[in-house]
């Protein structure tokens, strides 16, 4: 089956917009595709505002700083593996 030419799109909205509308499979032949690698890739984060109790910020700092990493670094490493095991059906 023959596949249709992609667009000439001016900005990168309007390619957004046309993306979220049509099927890529229309366009692209997705079983030529080749596997890549982008190690240099950083996911997208959000910024949010927590609250914690200050003991627990206190003591959080007091292991960041043991192992020589931001504490904010550290919860997001407690909190990775935490949800890690949620979804591998380990308490």
């Amino acid at each position: 089956m023959k596949k249709k030419a992609i667009p000439k799109f001016k900005t990168e909205a309007e390619e957004r917009a046309f993306w979220e509308t049509h099927d890529s499979a229309d366009y692209v032949d997705w079983s030529r595709a080749a596997p890549v690698s982008m190690p240099n890739l950083k996911p997208s984060v959000k910024t949010i505002s927590l609250r914690l109790p200050e003991a627990m910020l206190y003591n959080l700092k007091m292991l960041a700083n043991k192992r020589d990493v931001p504490y904010q670094s550290l919860l997001k490493m407690y909190l990775a593996e935490r949800i890690q095991k949620e979804l591998d059906g380990h308490s």
